[in-house]
């Protein structure tokens, strides 16, 4: 390796806004981080699962049942506007 083009690597502490911390190594030095793996729901098992099935439930509920409108065929609606 070549002398004095590397960047210097010291040892580096990350603290998360939970408290937790953990010693590395870096370029950049010590450094804070919003959410780690202590605390991010993914990791500790708290991540709520959405309901899609509930959402379409709730918007059929709310516009009502579409039994009454039903699309004409392609073949039919070009017959109409010849006719006229």
């Amino acid at each position: 390796m070549k002398d004095a083009i590397h960047p210097e690597y010291f040892q580096a502490t990350i603290v998360c806004a939970c408290g937790a911390s953990s010693v590395t190594h870096s370029t950049r030095g010590n450094f804070s981080t919003d959410v780690c793996s202590a605390c991010h729901p993914f990791y500790t098992g708290k991540s709520k699962v959405m309901d899609t099935a509930g959402r379409v439930d709730r918007f059929r509920k709310k516009y009502g049942p579409t039994a009454g409108l039903t699309a004409a065929p392609a073949g039919e609606a070009a017959a109409d506007t010849d006719a006229k």
